[in-house]
């Protein structure tokens, strides 16, 4: 018999703390309108349109589900792989230690947790039972 895992429970708090971050980093680009900035509305809604799509992912993985698991996982590769890119060209991005955490530590330990054969299996549809 399998035993029961934490590991999506864990992942979820994970995605809300990602979300909780892009919807903030969303609601500050907005004062910046006030001040003539008038393409920061179209990235902070981006920002927040995405924080409210990692949400809904979050709960799909609490829930089991087999593609919000696949989503979760293509979301954080694409994250982990821009914040590579972002930490290795000369672009000015910040290389501190709060940086590296959130945008490399966060999405390393979503794939980390929600990788390989036992997630497979928890995320698995569940058996038909016969004769019901």
């Amino acid at each position: 018999m399998d035993k029961p895992t934490s590991r999506p429970e864990a992942a979820f708090f994970l995605l809300l703390a990602q979300a909780t971050f892009w919807a903030l980093a969303g609601l500050s680009a907005f004062p910046f309108v006030l001040g003539g900035e008038v393409f920061m509305i179209g990235l902070g809604l981006a920002s927040i349109l995405l924080a409210a799509f990692t949400c809904v992912l979050a709960i799909g993985l609490v829930r089991r589900r087999r593609r919000a698991r696949r989503w979760a996982l293509g979301l954080e590769v694409t994250c982990l792989v821009g914040s590579l890119l972002q930490l290795m060209l000369p672009i000015g991005a910040n290389h501190g230690p709060v940086s590296l955490m959130t945008n490399v530590g966060l999405p390393l330990a979503v794939i980390v947790l929600l990788r390989g054969k036992m997630m497979r299996t928890a995320f698995a549809a569940p058996l038909a039972l016969p004769g019901l």
